[in-house]
C-alpha cells in the first residue's frame, strides 16, 4: 500500500512507471492544453523571462525539493 512506502519507494516506482509508459509513448497523446503550454514557455524563454533545464537536473532538483519535504513533515509529525 503507498502509505506504508518511503518516499524513496515511492519515487522509484513513479520513475519505473513512467519508464514503462514510454515503451508506448508513439500510441499515447498529449491533451491539446500541453501544446499551449509548452508555447508559452517557449515564449518566456525567448523573452527571457525563463530558462530551460537539462532533464537530470531538474529531476534531482524536484528529487531534492521531495526529500527536504518529506524530512521535514517527518519532523513536524514528531512534535
Amino acid at each position: 500500500p503507498l502509505n506504508k512506502m518511503t518516499l524513496e519507494e515511492k519515487l522509484q516506482t513513479m520513475e519505473t512507471l513512467w519508464d514503462d509508459l514510454c515503451k508506448s509513448a508513439d500510441s499515447l497523446s498529449s491533451p491539446d492544453w500541453h501544446h499551449a503550454e509548452l508555447l508559452e514557455r517557449e515564449s518566456q524563454v525567448r523573452e527571457g523571462a525563463d530558462e530551460f533545464v537539462e532533464w537530470e537536473k531538474a529531476r534531482r532538483d524536484i528529487k531534492t525539493k521531495l526529500q527536504w519535504k518529506s524530512e521535514y513533515c517527518n519532523r513536524l509529525s514528531k512534535i
